[in-house]
C-alpha cells in the first residue's frame, strides 16, 4: 500500500475491533520494525490487540486460522524471508501467501498481509518500519485489516450484502 498510487486511507477511531498481530521470529531486527510500526498503528486507531509469536512465515497461516476462530475481528500477519540460494525463498513466500489466503476467504475475517519477500535484508529494513525507512509494512497491513474490517461492517449494516434490490 506504498509508493506511488497507495491510497489514503481515512480511518475511525476502532476501539470496538480487536485485531491479533500474527509475528514471525526470523530476522529478529526487521520483525522488530513490522512489530513496532503495527503496534504504533494499533494503539492510534485505539483497537484492542493481541501479539502472537511463531517461528517463521510458514507458521502464520495455522495460527492465523487459530486467531480467526477465536474472536478476533482481524488478523494482521508479519514475517520476512529473505531470498537464498535455494529455492526455500518460493516454497515458503508461496505457503505462506496461499495460506493466509485461505485463513481470509474460509472464516471471512480480514487479513492484513505484513510478509516481506525480498531478495536482501537491506530491502527488508527498507520497509520495516524504522525511522530511515522507506515503507512501514507493519502500520500499512495493520490499516488494510482494519479498513477490511470497516467494510465488512458497514456491508453488513446495510444487509444483503450492500446490493441494491
Amino acid at each position: 500500500m506504498s509508493g506511488p498510487g497507495a491510497p489514503a486511507l481515512d480511518l475511525p477511531s476502532s476501539s470496538d475491533i480487536r485485531v491479533a498481530v500474527v509475528a514471525a521470529s526470523w530476522h529478529e531486527k526487521v520483525m522488530g520494525g513490522l512489530v513496532d510500526g503495527a503496534v504504533r498503528a494499533l494503539e492510534e486507531l485505539g483497537a484492542g490487540y493481541e501479539i502472537l509469536r511463531v517461528p517463521g512465515a510458514f507458521e502464520l497461516p495455522i495460527v492465523a486460522k487459530a486467531a480467526s476462530a477465536s474472536g478476533f475481528d482481524a488478523i494482521v500477519a508479519l514475517g520476512v524471508v529473505i531470498r537464498g540460494g535455494t529455492p526455500h525463498f518460493e516454497y515458503v513466500c508461496q505457503a505462506a501467501t496461499d495460506g493466509l489466503t485461505r485463513v481470509a476467504l474460509d472464516s471471512g475475517v480480514p487479513v492484513g498481509f505484513g510478509v516481506l519477500t525480498c531478495d536482501t535484508e537491506a530491502q527488508a529494513l527498507a520497509r520495516a518500519g524504522f525511522p530511515d525507512s522507506a515503507e512501514d509494512k507493519g502500520r500499512e497491513a495493520v490499516e488494510a485489516a482494519v479498513s477490511t474490517v470497516v467494510t465488512l461492517r458497514s456491508m453488513n449494516r446495510r444487509g444483503s450484502a450492500g446490493f441494491a434490490s
